[in-house]
C-alpha cells in the first residue's frame, strides 16, 4: 500500500486570494499591472501553494505580454511622483524628461524604484530617462517590459504581505 501524502494548505495570507471570486481577484490584480491578460492568467491559475509560486507565475505572465498587452498595461501607469519637499527645478527637469521620453517612445516612462530611498527618486528617474532616451525602440520595449514586470511583482508582493486589500476578497 502506497503512503498517501497530504498537501499542506496554502499559507493563510494567500487564502483570501485563492478563494475569492475570479472577478474580485482580477480587479485586485489590475492594481498591480493594468494588463487584463496578465490579471486574467494569474486569477485563472489559482490556487497558489505559496507566495513564491504566485510571484513566479506573475513573472511568467509578464514575460508573455504581447506588444498590445504591454501598451494596455503602460496606459494604466502614471508618472513617478516626487517626494514631498522636492524643489521646483526637479519638477521642471523631470517634466521635460518625461515629455521627451513619451515623444520618443509613445508611452510613459516606467521604472521600479522599490529599493531606492524616496530622497533619491528624482535623481534616479532623471538619470534613467536620460540614459534610456538613447535606446532604440525595440531595446527600450524590452527594458520597459522588464521594469513593468518588476513593478507588478513588487506591488503583488506588498499586496499579499500586507493583505489588507485582500480582506474584501473572501466574498
Amino acid at each position: 500500500m502506497a503512503e498517501q501524502k497530504s498537501v499542506p494548505p496554502p499559507p493563510a495570507r494567500l487564502e483570501p486570494f485563492n478563494s475569492a471570486s475570479f472577478e474580485a481577484v482580477e480587479a485586485t490584480l489590475l492594481t498591480c499591472c493594468r494588463s487584463l491578460r496578465w490579471a486574467h492568467r494569474l486569477a485563472d491559475h489559482r490556487p497558489y501553494p505559496d507566495l513564491d509560486a504566485l510571484l513566479a507565475a506573475a513573472d511568467e505572465a509578464a514575460y508573455d505580454l504581447t506588444a498590445a498587452d504591454l501598451a494596455e498595461a503602460l496606459a494604466g501607469e502614471s508618472l513617478t511622483p516626487l517626494p514631498d519637499g522636492a524643489y521646483s527645478a526637479a519638477h521642471t527637469a523631470l517634466s521635460a524628461a518625461h515629455a521627451a521620453y513619451e515623444s520618443r517612445f509613445g508611452h510613459v516612462f516606467v521604472i521600479c524604484l522599490d529599493d531606492i530611498p524616496p530622497t533619491e527618486t528624482p535623481d534616479r528617474v532623471l538619470a534613467a530617462i536620460r540614459s534610456r532616451l538613447a535606446n532604440d525602440p525595440e531595446e527600450e520595449r524590452t527594458i520597459t517590459a522588464d521594469e513593468l514586470r518588476r513593478l507588478a511583482r513588487g506591488r503583488l508582493f506588498r499586496l499579499v504581505q500586507h493583505y489588507a486589500p485582500l480582506q474584501g476578497l473572501g466574498q
